[in-house]
């Protein structure tokens, strides 16, 4: 069932990070972090307070570099590591990072804290010195932390403990979860290939990959429940220790967006989750359709089943990127013809796609599971996004070249729909663009409200687990039921089996609390898009000029330039009303 592509060799080369494991390469930053951290901790503990302006700032310098050796290795291990958890070598490795970084980055505990205990006047003539302005914002970053910093001894204990914390879990669940194999009609085969399966356009095949995903996970939802439960359980002392109001307040903060903000932009969507029924509802009758189950909500429409090869991807990508700026086509070029690029499906490989940023003095990477779907050259094209925006944002530096995630989202939600807009021009027929059509509107419901109702079940599991104490396998799937349902309405009927797919999203482990930032962006990017069509030429330098920022400035800062104002609770139902006019569109090409 697996169509070869030609992406089945195209795999990274990290030698930009490291030429080898050895003692010319990781093996040297090893050997030699725990030393450099303890001496930046001999020339500066505990003179903070009275250093010029001139020696904050070598202090600070130092500081960087020395954050460059521990991103490089941390970036290293895990790319490694996702092309192959089962790999016993790989395992051991990210360990051994993990442990010398977690004693080492214990002589650097100081810094934080020792910064955020200065007087409000020391503080102020620092943020106003000329030298700071580059690094303004990851000043006011650590200031704003005030509140929720431990003491030094509590830092360290915090930074100690880690590797036998959450991290833990997440390597556990990794574990588990990319070794699974799922057997459709006697074929063993991993995650990514079954929910490829989803979306083939032979509904007996969905069907069957459903069952399969479903026969799958039921064998181990007993301890993804209590990976699940340890991560909100730590998640909550955390919280505690730190004194963050709410589960979420944390992913918030980091993110840069207020708990109010998050909970209007959350409200909008749920609001608005007639748009989903809609949507499924014209899907309903374009397959002809009497119920339309779970594992139809992803078909392909039409001929947009068609098979793209990997060079087919590669050319529509890279021309996309520079027909919307040279630049942006010159730095998409660089990413496969420099082996930047991960994409065979094999088994041990972690499902899905990310773009790893890497640290400043390297470039980001770009790990995908290509199957030739149209989908996949759209997920090719949001992670080039991100891709493309990461390697600008470096000339910030290493402090200030990492977005919050709902700026983070921008440019590869930008970049999906320009891809979207370049196949759409390449259609020549009616079938063809309502194919076309309706992958746009599922990859919008799936990014919008899926997501959305992903924060919901989210939200549910964090406040019931810390009300109730440890949640049930029963328990667990009574409240993603729920929360799937309130989406889902009567335009989807959900089969059993289906209770436990909570348990394959590995955000939930990884990241708690990241999955509105895909909503947020994808609705973020429609008002973007809108004002790009209005005026190309002034909107491409002010875009630009946004992914080269990074994170030097606050979300609604980045964003002014260009027009938007986050802060404001209509925006999210400008970005809404485009998505009911494409299904409206949908619905005129269908003659519906």
């Amino acid at each position: 069932m697996q169509t070869e592509t030609g992406a089945e060799n195209v795999v990274w080369d990290l030698s930009d990070l490291y030429t080898s494991v050895g003692d010319d390469g990781l093996g040297k930053d090893l050997s030699t972090i725990e030393e450099r951290s303890k001496a930046f901790s001999d020339r500066w503990y505990g003179k903070i307070g009275t250093l010029s302006i001139a020696d904050f700032m070598t202090m600070v310098e130092e500081y960087e570099q020395l954050s460059e050796s521990y991103i490089r290795m941390g970036s290293f291990v895990n790319l490694m590591y996702s092309t192959d958890s089962n790999n016993a070598d790989y395992g051991r490795m990210l360990q051994r990072v993990r442990e010398v970084s977690a004693r080492a980055s214990s002589h650097t505990v100081f810094f934080s804290v020792q910064i955020t205990q200065l007087s409000d006047e020391r503080l102020t003539q620092l943020l106003d010195a000329p030298e700071m302005t580059s690094r303004r914002h990851w000043l006011e970053g650590i200031i704003e932390e005030k509140a929720h910093m431990l003491t030094e001894d509590g830092e360290r204990v915090m930074s100690a403990k880690s590797n036998t914390s959450r991290s833990s879990w997440v390597r556990l669940h990794d574990v588990l979860m990319n070794g699974a194999s799922f057997s459709v009609r006697g074929e063993e085969m991993p995650l990514a290939s079954v929910s490829r399966l989803m979306f083939d356009a032979d509904r007996d095949l969905r069907k069957d990959a459903a069952d399969a995903l479903s026969a799958g996970l039921a064998k181990d939802a007993e301890q993804h429940a209590y990976v699940f439960n340890t991560i909100i359980a730590d998640c909550e002392a955390t919280d505690q220790l730190r004194k963050y109001p709410t589960w979420i307040s944390s992913r918030n903060k980091s993110n840069e967006v207020s708990d109010a903000a998050v909970e209007t932009l959350i409200q909008s969507v749920v609001k608005r989750y007639d748009l989903v029924h809609r949507a499924y509802g014209l899907k309903k009758k374009l397959l002809g359709l009497d119920t339309f189950y779970d594992y139809d909500r992803n078909a392909a429409v039409g001929s947009e089943s068609r098979h793209w090869s990997w060079q087919e991807a590669k050319d529509i990508v890279i021309q996309t990127y520079t027909d919307f700026d040279p630049k942006a086509g010159e730095i998409a070029a660089m990413f496969f013809d420099r082996n930047w690029i991960h994409a065979p499906v094999k088994k041990g490989k972690r499902s899905g796609a990310y773009a790893a940023p890497t640290c400043a003095s390297a470039h980001p990477y770009i790990f995908t599971n290509f199957t030739g779907t149209s989908r996949d050259v759209e997920t090719l094209a949001h992670e080039m996004g991100h891709g493309i925006h990461q390697y600008l944002s470096r000339s910030a530096g290493s402090l200030l070249m990492y977005t919050p995630l709902t700026v983070a989202e921008t440019a590869s939600v930008f970049g999906e729909m320009l891809t979207f807009k370049k196949l759409m021009e390449s259609t020549t027929t009616q079938e063809e663009k309502l194919a076309l059509m309706m992958s746009k509107i599922d990859g919008m419901v799936n990014t919008i409200f899926r997501q959305i109702a992903l924060n919901r079940f989210e939200h549910a599991m964090h406040v019931t687990r810390r009300a109730e104490g440890e949640l049930s396998v029963a328990q667990i799937n009574d409240i993603w039921l729920r929360t799937q349902s309130e989406q889902f309405g009567e335009a989807v009927v959900l089969r059993p089996g289906y209770e436990t797919w909570w348990s394959y999203i590995s955000h939930f482990i990884s990241t708690p609390g990241y999955v509105y930032a895909y909503s947020f962006g994808e609705l973020l990017v429609l008002a973007l898009y809108e004002l790009y069509q209005k005026d190309p030429a002034g909107f491409v330098p002010e875009y630009m000029n946004l992914l080269a920022a990074g994170g030097s400035k606050r979300p609604e800062d980045l964003l002014t330039p260009l027009g938007v104002d986050i802060t404001d609770p209509t925006f999210w139902n400008q970005g809404l009303a485009v998505v009911e006019r494409f299904i409206g569109e949908a619905e005129k090409l269908a003659g519906h």
